[in-house]
């Protein structure tokens, strides 16, 4: 994994972002029965994975990564945006911090759960699965807005012009 690609993840969410800006609020946190109940908590479940897995788990700097249920249900998609920048930095610290040690193992209790036993993972698995993840989730959001009736904007990075594949 390299920065440029990572730079291809965030262009891609930037786009399903600005297409939930858009949304109403009824759209926004209407439940449905699968993925993470709604489009903003889906969102925020996204952003919490980096937050968890390479802020906490790899960097070690923060021990509660994850928001509060009474947060989520106050955010936007502005607030949902800023979680997402944050959790840039903590990639963009794991590439900095992590380049020669990218497949060194760090073993430790996750600090978000208790008694969690030893957890043993690579920077390289942890990043890999935030994006892996976030793809995941990606197309349930994507599926929660054709059940809206809207029509999804294109958020696959074969969907990117050539212009923004060299950025």
């Amino acid at each position: 994994m390299e920065k440029l690609e990572y730079e291809w993840v965030k262009q891609t969410r930037q786009i399903l972002l600005d297409q939930c800006k858009e949304l109403n609020e009824d759209d926004f946190t209407k439940e449905f029965e699968f993925g993470f109940q709604s489009i903003r908590d889906s969102l925020v479940h996204v952003a919490g994975c980096y937050h968890a897995w390479l802020g906490s788990f790899v960097l070690s700097e923060t021990s509660s990564p994850l928001l509060t249920k009474e947060v989520l249900n106050t955010m936007q998609v502005d607030d949902i945006k800023r979680y997402f920048e944050q959790a840039d930095r903590y990639v963009e610290k794991v590439f900095e911090q992590f380049t020669d040690k990218f497949d060194e193992f760090i073993e430790k209790e996750l600090a978000w759960r208790a008694n969690s036993g030893l957890i043993r993972k690579t920077p390289r698995q942890l990043l890999v699965h935030s994006i892996t993840h976030e793809s995941h989730h990606k197309g349930q959001i994507v599926a929660m807005l054709r059940l809206l009736g809207h029509t999804p904007k294109n958020t696959d990075i074969l969907g990117l012009s050539a212009k923004e594949l060299t950025k």
